[in-house]
């Protein structure tokens, strides 16, 4: 039986690492993370995964590349306010582990990405009456491929920021009480 789940954006997370220097890794995160997961356990191909991201609450813990990566230069905030994922495909890729294919849009670019998931786990009750359950996720991407193209070339060889980013999502999926009196 499906149940619709809401991604709680207090306990839920968007992670990305990249290149920087070509020596270090920098680690960053949105959070603002919403969106929809219908999930079907009896027939997992019927799901569907709808995320919407707060490009705006982008934070790598240092506010200047904080603004610059709001800028024009990299997600240009003020023109494309959002990063979305819509699910268009769910395989299974072994024991509570899915490849959920989806279009992903990133700075008015949309291009399909495979996201691989571990979960949703055992639903628990909260102490609100509600039913959650987690899920995570990752993948990589080529900035380029949406767009995101700002560099600059270093004296030594190579370019301040990597072309691939890591992604790492962690899902708390919550389903009213209501909801699921009702399913």
């Amino acid at each position: 039986m499906k149940a619709t789940y809401t991604i709680d954006p207090a306990h839920s997370g968007a992670h990305f690492t990249v290149r920087h220097l070509m020596i270090t890794n920098v680690r960053g995160s949105f959070k603002k993370v919403t969106g929809t997961v219908v999930y079907d356990p009896e027939n997992p191909a019927d799901s569907t995964v709808q995320a919407e991201i707060d490009a705006s609450s982008i934070s790598t813990n240092e506010d200047q590349r904080d603004a610059h990566l709001r800028s024009a230069d990299f997600l240009d905030v003020e023109k494309f306010p959002t990063i979305t994922f819509r699910s268009t495909k769910i395989d299974p890729a072994g024991e509570g582990e899915w490849k959920v294919t989806g279009d992903l849009t990133i700075h008015g670019v949309t291009r399909p990405v495979v996201l691989k998931v571990e979960g949703p786990g055992a639903e628990a009750k909260d102490p609100w009456g509600n039913f959650r359950a987690g899920a995570s996720a990752t993948t990589k991407i080529k900035r380029s491929d949406f767009g995101l193209t700002w560099n600059a070339a270093l004296e030594t060889g190579g370019f301040v920021v990597g072309d691939e980013l890591k992604i790492e999502l962690e899902l708390s999926l919550v389903k009213a009480a209501d909801a699921s009196r009702a399913a």
